[in-house]
């Protein structure tokens, strides 16, 4: 018998079919509906993340994610200027902010621009807020154990002996000296140069060249002679600012994966390991240099041949064991004085300058400050007919009050180091109110404290000498309100120094030159140590000719 055609079957059949479809319909519905919670459930934590980062926005001043904190908005605002990126959030947060890093790192910290805060933590409780054990680590392979990585009685012995030897009017004579020198026989000539062949210069190389020349002259006793003509490549210079841009990056970087990476030996930290070493080869060929210098003069009975510099007066110091300095700890010294002494004023003159070129007027106030202290001069007459003649001496430079305040705006707009760093030793709260937790890291952002309107003005982003001046006569502002030399304990031992330097360096520039930056030109900060000019600063130069000069004199009443 053919079951398929008996109709018993078929109604089996036909009933089977119609429950199978009909199951089928639940199980896709039942999935629809399952699909749909998922989807309701993603969507509900969606919008939960989102209304808890943008109330975590409200209170911090950036949406803090989960897992990543306020990462994404670190590396959104490092595509920019991150300087400016921080002083938006500052100026939003009331000149305080509390960043939140990844919850696998160690980038957490309290950020703040308040006057208060400053002079709290540089001052008052001092003690409390020393540089610490995680900036020490992470600036250790390029500064090691120097002045500026280290705290406690390793800092106040180097910082005791550096005070003695800066203030030492051995010291003081032989700066003035070196200056003159490398200002009038090597910084002016290839000036001269490039205005004969009416070619460009990059004018923040040229300075970098003349600071490091003299800080090694003065500080080292070696002179190794970056600025001459042609301005040949000078490896040393590459690596050291390769290393300090490197450096900084561990800072913006959770410590295990540069860490990792240094371990690995790859990508960002292999650079900075290539270009230390090249660091290492010039501060070590440095000390062997002048040990062998001290060990002639020491053999020789005519003591008139020493001579007096840093580096000699750390090899002479015996440490607790009685014994003299290791070279690792003299190539320490080296490496942090020719950070300070080399990038700092090098790179804000290049602001300086480029700052005149935006506003001229400033410039043609300095020229007449000049002016009126040259005509002062007994050879007066016989100095208008050769500029190239005219050395200014130290009493007319620290008498350059409209020159000084210049360059002080300048350092308040574009200070020579951005950012800096304390940690927490023991729980403490802030002026503002800001509960600051053992081992908080609390980072001060100087750049931005120029830009703030409660501490300057509305006028706060204005290129202005002026409120610098008191009767024509220039007053500094308090340092924790101005903290471009730090303050407190750390104030910069070498401040008088820069700002002779800088002084002498950017009359003898004006006095001879007009400097015009490039039109095409673009000048913005480099992420590093300090704040180098990320493309460098290309300018032209023309040549004041002496008639330019005397018609001044002659319109000008000094």
């Amino acid at each position: 018998m053919n079951y398929t055609t008996h109709p018993s079957n078929m109604n089996y059949t036909s009933s089977s079919t119609t429950h199978y479809y009909a199951g089928e319909a639940i199980s896709r519905r039942l999935f629809l509906i399952s699909e749909l919670q998922v989807f309701e459930v993603v969507v509900s934590v969606l919008f939960f993340v989102v209304i808890h980062s943008l109330r975590q926005k409200k209170r911090h001043g950036l949406p803090v994610w989960p897992f990543v904190g306020m990462l994404p908005s670190l590396i959104n605002g490092m595509r920019s200027e991150v300087y400016e990126w921080i002083t938006g959030v500052l100026q939003r947060q009331n000149m305080t902010f509390t960043f939140k890093g990844p919850s696998f790192s160690s980038l957490n910290c309290v950020v703040t621009s308040d006057p208060r805060n400053l002079e709290y933590l540089l001052k008052t409780k001092f003690s409390n807020f020393p540089k610490g054990g995680y900036f020490h680590d992470t600036v250790r392979d390029l500064l090691g154990d120097g002045i500026f990585s280290v705290d406690d009685e390793t800092w106040r012995r180097q910082r005791k002996t550096a005070s003695i030897e800066f203030h030492s009017t051995m010291f003081r004579n032989m700066t003035t000296e070196s200056l003159i020198e490398l200002v009038h026989s090597r910084l002016l000539p290839v000036l001269r140069d490039s205005i004969e062949q009416s070619a460009s210069v990059d004018l923040q190389d040229v300075l970098l060249r003349l600071t490091f020349d003299n800080i090694c002259m003065i500080a080292f006793g070696v002179d190794p002679g970056c600025l001459r003509p042609g301005l040949p490549k000078i490896p040393f210079a590459r690596a050291f600012e390769l290393a300090t841009e490197v450096t900084v990056l561990r800072f913006v970087t959770p410590t295990f994966i540069w860490k990792a990476m240094r371990s690995l030996n790859i990508g960002t930290e292999r650079e900075l390991k290539n270009s230390i070493k090249e660091v290492d080869e010039f501060a070590n060929d440095v000390i062997l240099r002048r040990k062998k210098e001290l060990s002639l003069v020491a053999s020789d009975d005519n003591n008139n041949k020493a001579r007096s510099d840093l580096l000699t007066v750390f090899m002479k110091l015996k440490d607790d064991d009685g014994k003299p300095f290791s070279d690792k700890f003299l190539r320490d010294i080296c490496v942090n004085f020719i950070l300070a002494g080399r990038d700092t004023s090098s790179v804000a003159l290049s602001w300086f300058f480029w700052l005149l070129n935006r506003n001229p007027d400033v410039e043609e106030r300095i020229l007449d400050e000049i002016c009126g202290l040259i005509s002062e001069r007994e050879d007066f007459s016989v100095l208008l007919k050769s500029t190239d003649d005219l050395i200014f001496r130290p009493d007319e430079v620290k008498k350059m009050e409209y020159l000084q305040a210049a360059l002080s705006e300048a350092l308040r707009l574009y200070p020579s180091v951005p950012l800096d760093h304390k940690e927490v030793v023991e729980d403490d709260v802030l002026p503002d109110g800001t509960i600051v937790k053992k081992g908080t890291k609390v980072v001060y952002a100087i750049y931005s404290m120029g830009r703030m309107e409660s501490i300057w003005g509305k006028d706060c982003r204005e290129f202005k000498p002026e409120r610098w001046l008191r009767d024509r006569r220039f007053m500094s502002e308090s340092a924790y309100k101005f903290a471009a030399f730090n303050g407190g304990p750390r104030l910069c031992l070498g401040k008088d120094f820069a700002y002779y330097q800088m002084k002498f360096t950017a009359a003898s520039i004006i006095y001879r030159c007009r400097v015009k930056v490039l039109e095409d030109h673009l000048v913005v900060p480099k992420l590093a140590l300090t704040m180098y000019m990320k493309h460098g600063l290309k300018v032209e130069l023309c040549k004041r000719n002496e008639v330019e000069i005397l018609e001044r004199f002659r319109t000008k009443s000094y």
